[in-house]
């Protein structure tokens, strides 16, 4: 019989929380989802992308790893490995004046997610554009894996997750 993986785990009880967010709830509008395996370091990928209903401008994305080591180590059994996961939080925005925004969004990000790890923040925009807009991926991530022994935190973490979309589209507009 199959029995699933911590990955497989924890990717279903993200996916019943968000999308119940989407579909019941009608909080969220889930705008894209990837579940990947990369063949060529046989790796997983889960990625589930959302924006605030009815506010599209900032969306947030979970992104949840597991290396070939990590799944091996479930697989296999082996001894004194512990099947875990990586995760992530990404948060997409758009602006027109990175200099003074981008200190607000670091603060914010530390101010609710405390000392996770430091929040990265990475700037892009369009050479050669007249008047450059901005686009910003802020991400949060932990330093530890994760397994199913966090399956309560994923509620919280979410919860965290709305917070600072809501608070991203206050500092930013």
């Amino acid at each position: 019989m199959f029995d699933p993986t911590v990955f497989e785990n924890l990717k279903v009880a993200f996916e019943n929380q968000l999308y119940d967010l989407d579909n019941l709830d009608r909080e969220i509008d889930i705008v894209n989802r990837v579940d990947r395996l990369e063949l060529a370091v046989m790796a997983r990928e889960f990625r589930l992308r959302f924006t605030l209903a009815e506010r599209h401008d900032i969306s947030a994305e979970i992104l949840l790893s597991a290396s070939l080591k990590e799944l091996a180590a479930e697989i296999l059994e082996l001894k004194d490995e512990i099947p875990s996961c990586g995760l992530r939080i990404r948060f997409y925005l758009q602006l027109e004046n990175a200099d003074n925004v981008c200190s607000r969004i670091e603060d914010l990000l530390q101010r609710i997610w405390g000392t996770v790890s430091p929040p990265a923040q990475t700037i892009s925009y369009r050479y050669g554009a007249e008047k450059p807009i901005y686009s910003n991926t802020a991400e949060i991530t932990f330093p530890r894996k994760i397994n199913e022994e966090q399956m309560d935190d994923i509620p919280e973490l979410i919860r965290h997750t709305l917070q600072t979309l809501h608070e991203l589209h206050e500092a930013v507009n």
